[in-house]
């Protein structure tokens, strides 16, 4: 006999089985426990065990750890994006994760291994660039062309020119000269230093500075390459050397990468104060993960602002993005951290993805509770933004309500829940008919996350502390100007060469007019 289909077991009722005979039972039985074996075999499918590729595979699932308790955020979400793979973590209660067993094999070349170096001769394509001081050091005197001495430095730097329609790769020799001033002291230039990253225990300590191989714009579409199309960093040096004839390493692809998002922290706090102050925020969250534990990544988008965050799943972080005072409305999903706000609503996108679940699954009874809210929930979302009248309104809104009353009890645990979910969430469900501006999706914070998402399937997330904060930096910039419909390049390039200076960094633009 052929295996049972899932159609065919919701069509067995208990007069069907109280009709066989013995030996029919027997074999009804046997092909019950067959489908279950099958269905079992399928839902314990993963990377290790099936054709199924590793981006397949849950974040809370690898190392067989345990979905978190409470979440409902969508599966999802590259700071130091060369991780090759994720080492699984056990969460804990809260959500959280504990800290896994360290990979036997760390990242990166062994001691001892042999280096790359590069084999590419440096030429300059220009006349070289003289930097002589301007003042003297001791008595402030202005000091002219005429003070200058003796060359006391050089360095070459690759910079990337952009042309209409042309990338253009150049050399240019800088140099850095000694004046006498008149009160017969000698003041030296020098390169200027900027912003530093130090970490407990790394050899070398990241310092922005103008003495540097990778000129701003250069520096620019690296991270550019990195962060917004998502390749690694052996795939960027690939692509350099393929297509502009550079041949750089990965460290210093990857310190390209690194000082953009140092140098994009600082404006994340404005962004923040943004955020803040914003009479409507969408925020979501998505697993990611961190040398194998995982974290949740965070975004909250304005009108005008977008700021990620990696961290915890804790109310914490919630109130790190949005603040303590924060009094505007919130559209976020069902989880249990954002429904201490008074003024919120709720992502309806969510519910009617769930009530489909239910009207499609076999479920008896349930199919129908599932297929009708889907419906009713729909033709409220459309008539509010039809400007549709307001008694109306509110009629199909107290036709869901009772619909979950009567399904608040029933014997499906699936339909059960979601029922007693809307109730209890009830004024944020339908707070957008009272309030028509307010968007019934999330999807603002839902797009945000999209490019994170991918990035997050293609790399497993990012390796410390520090490239999980440049990762959120880089990645809050980038998108907060684009959704001003600024060029997020121009100020990238502007706000690195800031930062390697020691020179105050730009402001993000502001939102460009609306044409």
């Amino acid at each position: 006999m052929s295996r049972l289909t899932p159609a065919e077991i919701e069509r067995l009722g208990r007069p069907d089985f109280a009709g066989m005979s013995h030996r029919e039972l027997e074999e009804m039985a046997w092909r019950l426990r067959e489908a279950a074996l099958a269905f079992a075999n399928r839902l314990d499918g993963n990377s290790t065990n099936s054709s199924r590729p590793p981006s397949s595979d849950p974040p809370w699932s690898r190392r067989g750890g345990d979905r978190p308790s409470g979440s409902d955020a969508g599966a999802a979400s590259s700071g130091d994006a060369a991780a090759s793979s994720a080492q699984g973590a056990q969460p804990s209660a809260d959500g959280a994760a504990a800290q896994p067993a360290q990979p036997a094999r760390p990242p990166g070349k062994r001691p001892g291994a042999p280096g790359y170096w590069r084999s590419q001769p440096i030429v300059a394509t220009g006349e070289p660039i003289e930097h002589s001081p301007a003042v003297c050091s001791q008595c402030g005197l202005a000091l002219g062309a005429a003070c200058k001495g003796r060359m006391v430095g050089a360095h070459y730097v690759y910079e990337l020119e952009r042309g209409s329609m042309a990338l253009q790769v150049t050399v240019r020799k800088h140099c850095y000269f000694a004046a006498r001033c008149s009160c017969g002291h000698e003041t030296i230039a020098a390169p200027g230093v900027g912003l530093r990253s130090e970490v407990e225990g790394r050899k070398r300590q990241l310092e922005m500075s103008e003495r540097c191989l990778i000129g701003p714009m250069l520096a620019t579409f690296i991270a550019g390459l990195a962060m917004r199309y998502r390749l690694s960093r052996l795939k960027v040096r690939e692509f350099l050397n393929d297509w502009l004839g550079l041949e750089l390493g990965v460290a210093s692809i990857n310190r390209c990468v690194h000082e953009f998002g140092l140098a994009s922290e600082p404006i994340v706090e404005d962004l923040l104060q943004e955020v803040r102050a914003a009479e409507l925020v969408n925020i979501d969250e998505t697993p990611w993960y961190q040398s194998g534990v995982l974290l949740w990544l965070w975004v909250a988008t304005s009108a005008c602002a977008v700021v990620f965050r990696i961290g915890s799943r804790r109310k914490e972080e919630l109130i790190a993005l949005i603040g303590e005072a924060f009094l505007g409305w919130l559209v976020s999903d069902g989880y249990k951290a954002y429904r201490d706000h008074p003024r919120r609503q709720r992502c309806l996108a969510h519910l009617i993805r769930k009530a489909v679940a239910l009207a499609e699954g076999y479920y008896d009874g349930g199919c129908g509770f599932g297929r009708s809210l889907a419906r009713d929930l729909r033709r409220l979302i459309e008539r509010v933004a039809e400007g549709g009248q307001e008694a109306a309104c509110k009629r199909l809104a107290a036709r869901i309500r009772c619909n979950c009353r009567r399904n608040a009890g029933d014997i499906e645990e699936k339909v059960r829940s979601l029922a007693r979910e809307i109730l209890n969430d009830w004024e944020a469900v339908i707070a957008f008919v009272d309030n028509p501006s307010l968007p019934p999706t999330n999807n603002d914070a839902e797009r945000a996350l999209r490019h994170a998402v991918i990035a997050r399937r293609i790399s497993y997330g990012t390796r410390t502390d520090e490239g999980s904060r440049f990762y959120a930096a880089s990645l809050s910039v980038i998108e907060t100007c684009r959704k001003r419909g600024r060029d997020p390049w121009t100020y990238a390039r502007d706000l690195i060469q800031a930062a390697r200076t020691g020179a105050p960094l730009p402001k993000i633009p502001t939102a460009a007019a609306a044409a």
